[in-house]
């Protein structure tokens, strides 16, 4: 779903002698486009209604007066903030997103990983019994080879696969070097309090917002915070999270200059492309395109998944009864 930013930069009467300044406009209408095409997905508001659905209506003689007397930058800064907010409505889309892959692929691994592993068991029984049998070699390196399935020696890379998520350590793998329980996530997707909270934190706070480093490395560290706590659909401390933000500083505006503005939308146009393949790729993962079987309850897909597992567990079972008759 593409969207367009209103309130995008006109050509001046002012800025007609000047053809650098007029290719400079063309680039930041080019760039404010391609920031604010960004359609969230996962039933999120759009960017439209986050940044006001009346802002390409008529204006009257009131408004048009004071479009008028606006200092030469007001309408590009505009452009600046309305991308500004489509690109975060595609953040919070893309997080979202990413949240339910990283969910669903633990809760996958801590309930459903015992069923493969009795499956993967019962293979290796039914091939020895088959081997021991019919003394067929064939059979017999069958044999072997599934009940090297069953346990197999972890490489490197295999050892450290998925212990990293975008926040460092996994909560798996840092529960095991500091020797505490692991929380793991009790659902898929967070309740919708979570959500919606989470939603508010991130427009309000996202770093993207800031006007200076150090109120991005502020932003920086309490949006990681909050991502963690949404990640766990841990609403209290989403709660306590909006607190700290309502009781914390509040940023002084700045006007920045046209220059500053164009640069803006160009990084706010890469910024935007980057996010678009980092979407792509989970959607093409093996879990995401998994989820995507199951949009409205991806909790559900893993009850069927498990429900699908034990019946495959009896059939094996049963195969291995009458082998060993």
């Amino acid at each position: 779903m593409t969207q367009e930013a209103p309130g995008e930069p006109t050509t001046r009467n002012d800025d007609a002698q000047d053809p650098q300044a007029a290719g400079h406009e063309a680039a930041g209408q080019q760039a404010a486009g391609r920031a604010a095409a960004a359609g969230p997905a996962g039933g999120e508001e759009t960017a439209g209604q986050a940044g006001g659905e009346g802002a390409g209506q008529n204006t009257g003689p009131d408004q048009e007066q004071d479009q008028a007397s606006e200092r030469p930058e007001a309408r590009l800064e505009k452009a600046v903030r309305v991308a500004e907010q489509a690109l975060i409505e595609f953040e919070i889309a893309v997080e979202t997103f990413r949240v339910e892959v990283e969910n669903f692929s633990r809760l996958h691994h801590q309930r459903l990983g015992p069923m493969y592993a009795r499956l993967d068991e019962l293979d290796a029984r039914i091939a020895e019994a088959t081997a021991a049998r019919t003394g067929d070699p064939e059979d017999r390196r069958r044999a072997e080879e599934a009940r090297a399935m069953v346990m197999p020696m972890p490489g490197v890379d295999e050892l450290f696969h998925d212990w990293m998520d975008s926040d460092g350590l996994s909560p798996e793998a840092s529960a095991m070097l500091t020797e505490q329980t692991v929380q793991p996530p009790k659902r898929v997707r967070p309740s919708e309090e979570a959500r919606r909270l989470y939603r508010e934190l991130a427009r309000k706070a996202h770093p993207d917002l800031a006007q200076d480093e150090a109120e991005r490395s502020r932003r920086d560290e309490f949006i990681a915070r909050v991502n963690a706590a949404y990640g766990r659909g841990d609403v209290g401390q989403l709660r306590v999270l909006a607190d700290e933000w309502a009781a914390g500083p509040v940023p002084v505006e700045q006007q920045p200059e046209r220059d500053e503005l164009y640069a803006r939308l160009e990084w706010l146009s890469r910024r935007k492309e980057l996010l678009s393949v980092i979407a792509k790729e989970l959607e093409d993962s093996a879990i995401g395109s998994m989820l995507r079987m199951a949009p409205d309850d991806p909790d559900r897909l893993l009850e069927e998944i498990a429900e699908q597992l034990l019946a495959r567990v009896a059939e094996r079972e049963a195969d291995l009864a009458r082998l060993v008759q």
